[in-house]
């Protein structure tokens, strides 16, 4: 019998190679909560900034993707600044509608499957039930454009591309959301505006992301719609939230969307439903479960000693 030295034994034994989960967007609400699940769930990832894999870039795309070798790209990256988006809508269109795109070429090209992510504001509005997947879209605003026409180049380059539209996120995780905002005013004992004439579908971002992530793994392709059941305005959804916190839902004032004077027109009605299946709880049941973590995070918040200038 041949004994191998211990360095050849080590060499002789070969490790598989695990291609990882490339997720773009490394710094937003969506890459962090996609890092974190996946985490959970074990499976591999790498998460890139627009430093290491600009989107917008051919060759920065392709470096990336040669580098890493996935198995699928998740782009969490984008312009989301709706109203910002009306003057500034060269940048918009590139990292939305253009970036999507040429991740989509690159991933073609390899046969990397490619989950992106769109939104309820590729809708006008003017129907009166949910939307589903094939309602025909009409963007009313320029980031809503940017949306629509990134579904329909990303589809053409990849047809087996897994677009999801979804909206009006709210989370523990995120300070940034809407919920949040309200709690926060609610707490502090201050006014806080919502509009109570516009119809949305809130969105539990655990609930996306792990939905999402096995639509990915088997393979789905087109437009899905996940969004929490559930039609709420802004302002019941800011009442409820409060109501299970124990707040007096006083301090939300209700008024017209209108009234806020923003630049980028809404949809009054975008809620949305599924023809692919409603796989997603309902909002309220979702709210119930965060709404405790919230305000224990605000009341830390509040205790949080102010540091002085010296």
């Amino acid at each position: 019998m041949q004994i191998l030295p211990s360095n050849d034994l080590a060499t002789s034994i070969s490790q598989p190679v695990i291609q990882p989960l490339l997720i773009t967007g490394a710094t937003g609400t969506l890459g962090r909560a996609f890092q974190r699940i996946c985490a959970i769930r074990g499976i591999e990832t790498v998460v890139v900034c627009r430093a290491e894999m600009d989107i917008t870039d051919v060759q920065s795309v392709e470096k990336a993707i040669a580098k890493y070798n996935p198995w699928a790209v998740v782009n969490t990256a984008g312009y989301v600044r709706v109203d910002e988006a009306e003057k500034d809508f060269e940048r918009c269109y590139r990292e939305n509608t253009i970036g999507p795109t040429i991740l989509a070429n690159a991933c073609a090209a390899r046969g990397i499957q490619l989950l992106t992510f769109s939104s309820d504001l590729v809708f006008d509005g003017n129907k009166s039930s949910a939307y589903v997947e094939s309602d025909q879209p009409r963007p009313l605003n320029v980031y809503g454009n940017s949306k629509r026409r990134a579904e329909r180049d990303v589809l053409l380059q990849q047809p087996n591309a897994l677009v999801v539209r979804t909206s009006a996120f709210f989370s523990p995780w995120d300070e940034h959301n809407f919920v949040y905002a309200a709690l926060r005013a609610g707490q502090q004992k201050q006014a806080f505006q919502a509009a109570d004439d516009v119809l949305i579908s809130p969105t539990f971002v655990p609930d996306l992301v792990n939905v999402s992530l096995n639509l990915l793994i088997d393979e789905e392709r087109g437009v899905w719609h996940l969004a929490n059941q559930g039609a709420y305005t802004w302002a019941e959804l800011a009442r409820l939230a409060a109501d299970m916190a124990g707040l007096d839902q006083s301090f939300v004032s209700a008024c017209s969307m209108r009234a806020f004077g923003l630049p980028a027109a809404r949809p009054a009605y975008s809620v949305l439903g599924s023809k692919q299946g409603n796989l997603l709880p309902s909002a309220e049941e979702r709210l119930h479960q965060c709404v405790g973590e919230m305000m224990n995070k605000l009341r830390q918040e509040a205790e949080e000693p102010i540091a002085l200038a010296s």
